[in-house]
């Protein structure tokens, strides 16, 4: 199972022209079977939707997941989460509201792509390190919860962290152990590792890849990261 993870910019490029189709195509072009997205609304007008859904079905075999139900609101603070339409959401996803002075939050799942049940967690942690922390712990209690409590859980996002052990990084590695550096950040001359993408139990996320190729160094200030997940982690026992 391909996952991914893509600050989006508001669709808005290194020389910060709107052009969303971009980051469409980026998305294609690494063929995921879910990605989570970030800053992925439009940037003048809120209440419209970024991305073209007919576009991404036909040429990238992903939909959204339906958060709000809002017209307009293809995920939850600007987070979106795309995936094959044959997924199975076992629970109505939720938008969680994870504090900090930035309009941040986190989308809540459970599903299975085929191979297995599991949770995800898609978030944008704040750019202050207490906030980032305190964010953390959110998540944690969310992850928690409930049944889903024992699934696998998957972690990703823009964490605005690139120190490790600090932090929200700090808080979250007895969990999650210490994610591999992968630099997503600047586009143009990467060197800051601040997208994560992070598995429970151990394993699950045997390795991670930067996304770099000429597209996405001109659709975003981020480059995408992917993950194979290993699925053999998420089959029914």
């Amino acid at each position: 199972m391909l996952v991914a993870t893509y600050n989006a910019h508001r669709g808005r490029g290194a020389r910060g022209a709107f052009r969303p189709e971009r980051i469409a195509r980026v998305i294609a072009e690494i063929g995921p079977d879910l990605i989570a997205l970030q800053e992925a609304q439009h940037y003048l007008r809120p209440s419209r939707e970024m991305l073209d859904e007919e576009w991404l079905e036909r040429e990238a075999g992903l939909r959204p997941l339906q958060v709000t139900h809002r017209p307009g609101e293809q995920g939850w603070r600007s987070n979106i989460v795309l995936l094959r339409p044959d997924a199975r959401v076992l629970r109505p996803p939720m938008g969680l509201r994870i504090g900090g002075m930035e309009p941040r939050g986190a989308i809540l799942a459970e599903l299975d792509l085929g191979w297995g049940p599991f949770r995800l967690l898609a978030t944008h942690l704040s750019l202050g390190a207490s906030r980032r922390r305190r964010q953390a712990e959110a998540l944690l209690a969310a992850m928690a919860s409930g049944a889903g409590g024992r699934l696998p859980t998957l972690l990703m996002g823009d964490f605005n962290e690139w120190r490790p052990g600090a932090s929200a990084l700090g808080l979250l590695e007895p969990v999650f152990g210490v994610p591999p550096r992968a630099p997503t950040f600047p586009a143009f001359h990467p060197f800051l590792s601040l997208d994560r993408i992070m598995g429970h139990p151990a394993g699950l996320v045997p390795g991670v890849e930067v996304h770099d190729t000429p597209l996405a160094r001109m659709a975003s200030d981020h480059l995408p990261l992917k993950a194979r997940i290993d699925a053999a982690l998420l089959a029914p026992r």
